[in-house]
């Protein structure tokens, strides 16, 4: 598995969790944004590790902006949603076409 795919299974599981109503707000609110940060951090590595692997790269610069844009209640939520949604599939794709290319 491509490291790539797995700092989009991690990022996306991250995501996940930030967009869980009321518990990712307060997670987030609690800690005084730094989850953001975190996020934005791990959102540019896999970026890079993404275009270096040539991996799509859609998933971490929706990551990317969900985390600038992250801090707004309600479109930080869904952004967190959408944002794990696609790097979870984007992963499961990957893994799956590394599957067929290892077959």
């Amino acid at each position: 598995m491509k490291t790539s795919t797995i700092l989009k299974w991690i990022t996306g599981g991250f995501e996940a969790a930030l967009g869980i109503p009321f518990l990712g707000g307060l997670l987030i609110l609690s800690t005084a944004w730094t989850p953001l940060f975190v996020m934005l951090v791990l959102h540019i590595v896999t970026l890079v590790f993404s275009a270096n692997e040539c991996e799509k790269k859609h998933g971490s610069i929706l990551g990317i902006v969900t985390s600038v844009v992250g801090f707004i209640p309600v479109i930080g939520m869904v952004m967190h949603i959408i944002t794990a949604i696609l790097l979870m599939i984007d992963a499961a794709k990957s893994n799956k076409k590394a599957e067929i290319e290892d077959f």
